[in-house]
């Protein structure tokens, strides 16, 4: 099925077309109803009117197609001065695009005094109170559309630019080793620390295993040539490995071994660390800068945001498919009870509406300036023809009025000069 939007913009530019067909042809008529009766030179009264008004006509038909013309592209492609002046000012007209939204749209006070008096929350509850059994609800699927539009349509460069540097400036602010101190000291008051120590343990054991006769051949090549001559560093080698599996082994399975309290004291100290050492703290946010400076880190973003928009694109291009089985349906009635508490729940109601109040007004504050940035540098990459295909289709068929308009109004003008003659 084919995109709504993509379709709509398909059928005005064919009705623009048509239009377009239509003025032209209306323009025609009247050049050659003016051609024959200036050949056939009637002697009737009004045959004068007649030829005045598509005279006149012929005339406001071509100045109004040369000034519709010259809108978009060059007329008969000649040079002429001050004409093709949308794909000529492009660049213009997306940094005047990107300053009336800045200036009439996203300002903090504008967009608290658009909402101020809307009800946004019983509206919310309106439409998450219809749960919509078997298909995506009115909610799910317009917001899908609309999200699928904007993924879509903006620069996918800019906007995961954007997305990488937005997640980069929030890692950046984050004091890490005091986290990761914290985190630690509570996985080891509750013990979640025990099966991540296990599981080493586990993986070390299968890694000495694994690598045997490397280890053997270690010890053979230190060992002095009258071990070797007796054959002692292999009984020396096996005892080092069957001591090494002994001592894994007793670590695992007695949770009171000495290694143990070792383990979980070495621990505490390095939660302490990350937590109140000035020196520890500093070498991981040293780590973490220099992380997030490496190659592979950012290749590691590019990956990570394409991988999410793709999905995205796929989600909401696909709701019904997203929200299928029991997780759609525990979603859908979640959705239900909340548009009900929405719309029943004055205080709720109160409290959603100045929240959404000022988390639009600090939005717009804070990523305002990003946002017009957003548009005018897409619309400036776009190529002439593009530009001016995508504004023809959205006002041609309204421009072509005016040349009809210009048709007509021009032979009335006509009649009403040859009517003003013929008094005088």
């Amino acid at each position: 099925m084919p995109h709504r939007p993509a379709a709509a913009a398909g059928l005005a530019i064919d009705r623009g077309r048509r239009m377009r067909l239509f003025a032209t042809g209306l323009l025609l008529a009247m050049a050659i109803a003016f051609i024959a009766m200036k050949r056939l030179a009637g002697t009737h009264p009004a045959w004068g009117y007649a030829m005045a008004f598509t005279e006149a006509a012929m005339v406001g038909g071509l100045a109004d197609w040369f000034a519709v013309t010259a809108l978009f592209r060059r007329p008969l492609g000649l040079p002429i001065p001050h004409t093709a002046i949308i794909p000529v000012n492009k660049d213009r007209i997306a940094d005047t695009m990107a300053g009336f939204l800045r200036t009439n749209f996203l300002i903090p006070q504008v967009v608290a005094r658009r909402l101020h008096g809307m009800n946004l929350a019983a509206r919310l509850g309106e439409v998450l109170g219809d749960p919509g059994r078997g298909q995506a609800s009115p909610l799910i699927q317009g917001g899908a559309n609309l999200l699928a539009d904007v993924l879509e349509s903006l620069d996918p460069e800019r906007m995961g630019g954007m997305v990488k540097a937005a997640l980069r400036r929030q890692i950046e602010k984050i004091d890490l080793a005091p986290l990761m101190g914290q985190m630690l000291e509570n996985a080891i008051a509750d013990g979640r620390h025990l099966p991540v120590l296990e599981s080493l343990l586990h993986k070390l054991g299968e890694l000495i295993e694994a690598n045997e006769p490397l280890i053997r051949r270690m010890i053979h090549e230190r060992a002095n040539a009258i071990l070797r001559w007796t054959g002692l560093d292999e009984r020396l080698a096996s005892g080092v490995l069957q001591g090494t599996y002994k001592l894994l082994a007793e670590v695992i399975v007695q949770p009171d071994h000495p290694l143990r309290a070792n383990a979980d004291e070495v621990l505490a100290n390095l939660a302490r660390d990350l937590r109140s050492d000035p020196q520890t703290i500093a070498k991981v946010e040293r780590l973490k800068h220099e992380l997030l400076a490496n190659p592979a880190t950012a290749a590691w973003l590019d990956a990570m945001w394409e991988r999410n928009r793709a999905g995205m694109l796929r989600a909401v291009r696909n709701p019904q498919g997203a929200l299928a089985g029991g997780l759609g349906e525990t979603l859908r009635d979640a959705l239900s009870d909340l548009g009900r508490a929405l719309r029943e729940d004055a205080r709720l109601q109160q409290q959603v509406n100045r929240f959404a109040r000022r988390t639009l007004a600090g939005t717009v504050s804070r990523y305002g300036g990003e946002i017009v940035r957003l548009v005018s540098e897409t619309v400036k990459r776009w190529d002439a023809q593009t530009v001016t295909t995508r504004i023809e289709g959205a006002v041609g068929r309204d421009l072509q009025f005016i040349r009809i308009n210009g048709t007509l109004v021009g032979g009335l003008v006509g009649l009403v000069i040859h009517g003003v003659e013929q008094l005088f």
